[in-house]
């Protein structure tokens, strides 16, 4: 395998900047059939996705394969451009709300095809995937396209998505709302790989980015799962000085990072970094002196976005960086332990993190399937059941992460450790947890809510999942209309 270069272009000294949206498509030679790219660092709070496929239809372009980085429920516009055959192609890591719902309902004749955060980068890289034009948000950049993650109107932090693009993209135009004195610097995007710049009243809204995943839990199940995960952590071998980690986004994840500190704390013990999207809990174990350095794909919060240009000890990666496995040597294959979310989990360890219950699909992959192969222990935490539905079940609905990669699976029921891992075992039979077998939450699940009834699903593949080396690891199919 060979990285794919991108289009050499040499500059010609005019100007960068174009005096619309519309001039810059017209200028980046854009033409139906081709590819373009975004990223998802703004989350619900973007603004430029849906602003720049409504200037592409205007200029009747079609028959489009996009491939942002994530897709949120503020993307709802996106059906009308499948409806109308402005989009035909979609490559994403997630997919929520109407949009998502909609595509469930098979009405894409193409799958889309979902990809991890690591896979996507590899992806793009060896040329699987070819970015004709990426369109890109950028909080700040000078005239001639050094770019950062933090301005004077708007911030996101971190633009690690975006840099992958940046990279291997034929033609790179950047949107900003502050467009400042060169040069930028440091600059996250630099100058000689964009092409075009195009100044905007607002590109997207911070307030977005800490949205729905991401949200600091109180509930009381929550914390206890964390606090359980915390000493599934602290009782392994790999909790010492110079250790590292990386926490997930969801409720219980994040609250893990907090009983970690204190464990921390107790035993007068730092970890070397932490890894991944981060959060303001990780940003305090930084100043705080308990973690010495971060490595940020994605900043989750304002606080971490804050963090990225102020900490010196706080560095922005890429995507590739971050997870890609085909280069020598992410950051993540450094891990010691990372601690992800679960909407599903089987007797056989396998998670889902992409679809509901009732086969819609309502998340991302992420780096779930990129870090749980990565890290020396994995721990899923999720509740038993949500509501009147099992969490932990006999076969999960769609495969993201194989069952090979996970260790341990925390709930606040008990705890269930991979037969994979006896040496895990022995260490926490020693701690009084409630451990118990895999079966037996299955079973202690369907004793509450019942048993799972089975989701009834047409032929039609509406989404294909690869694993981040490129295999196909499982496909989503059309739900069943009642």
């Amino acid at each position: 395998m060979r990285k794919h270069g991108k289009l050499i272009k040499q500059y010609d000294g005019e100007s960068k900047l174009v005096s619309s949206l519309e001039e810059a498509i017209r200028k980046s030679g854009l033409k139906s059939g081709m590819t373009i790219s975004f990223h998802h660092h703004f989350r619900e709070g973007d603004y430029t996705t849906n602003l720049v496929l409504k200037h592409i239809a205007a200029l009747g372009i079609k028959e489009l394969t996009i491939i942002p980085s994530s897709l949120s429920k503020v993307h709802e516009p996106l059906i009308e451009h499948i409806k109308s055959g402005v989009v035909s192609e979609i490559h994403t890591s997630g997919l929520r709300g109407k949009l998502a719902e909609f595509i469930s309902d098979g009405n894409m004749e193409k799958p889309i095809v979902i990809r991890s955060h690591g896979g996507r980068a590899r992806a793009i890289e060896a040329g699987e995937v070819k970015i004709d034009v990426a369109f890109l948000a950028v909080p700040r950049c000078d005239e001639m396209g050094n770019a950062s993650g933090n301005g004077n109107q708007t911030t996101c932090g971190s633009l690690g998505y975006a840099m992958v693009d940046a990279e291997y993209a034929d033609t790179v135009i950047l949107m900003t709302d502050d467009l400042c004195e060169y040069p930028n610097m440091p600059a996250s995007i630099r100058q000689q790989q964009v092409n075009y710049i195009v100044k905007l009243d607002e590109i997207g809204d911070p307030a977005g980015i800490a949205s729905g995943a991401t949200r600091y839990t109180k509930n009381p199940k929550e914390l206890k799962i964390a606090e359980y995960a915390a000493r599934v952590m602290t009782a392994l071998p790999e909790y010492k000085d110079g250790f590292s980690f990386q926490t997930g986004s969801g409720g219980s994840s994040l609250a893990v990072t907090r009983y970690l500190k204190d464990a921390m704390k107790r035993d007068e013990i730092k970890a070397a970094f932490a890894l991944g999207g981060i959060t303001q809990p990780m940003v305090e174990l930084l100043e705080e002196g308990y973690v010495s350095h971060l490595f940020d794909v994605q900043s989750f919060d304002l606080v971490a976005a804050a963090s990225v240009a102020k900490n010196k000890n706080h560095h922005e990666i890429s995507a590739s960086e971050y997870a890609n496995p085909s280069n020598m040597g992410c950051v993540a294959s450094g891990l010691d332990y990372v601690i992800l979310s679960a909407l599903e989990i089987d007797k056989d360890f396998n998670v889902n993190v992409m679809t509901g219950s009732d086969g819609v699909i309502m998340g991302a992959s992420g780096g779930h399937c990129d870090t749980a192969a990565s890290a020396k222990n994995t721990i899923i935490v999720a509740p038993l059941y949500r509501g009147r539905l099992a969490t932990v079940k006999n076969t999960v609905t769609s495969v993201i992460t194989p069952g090979s990669s996970v260790d341990v699976l925390v709930t606040e029921r008990g705890i269930a450790v991979n037969p994979a891992r006896q040496d895990i075992m022995e260490r926490l039979s020693q701690l009084g947890l409630p451990l118990v077998g895999i079966e037996k939450l299955v079973e202690m699940a369907e004793q509450i809510v019942g048993p799972a009834e089975a989701i009834e699903f047409d032929e039609q593949v509406v989404a294909v999942i690869e694993y981040r080396d490129g295999t196909i690891i499982d496909k989503i199919r059309k739900r069943k209309q009642a």
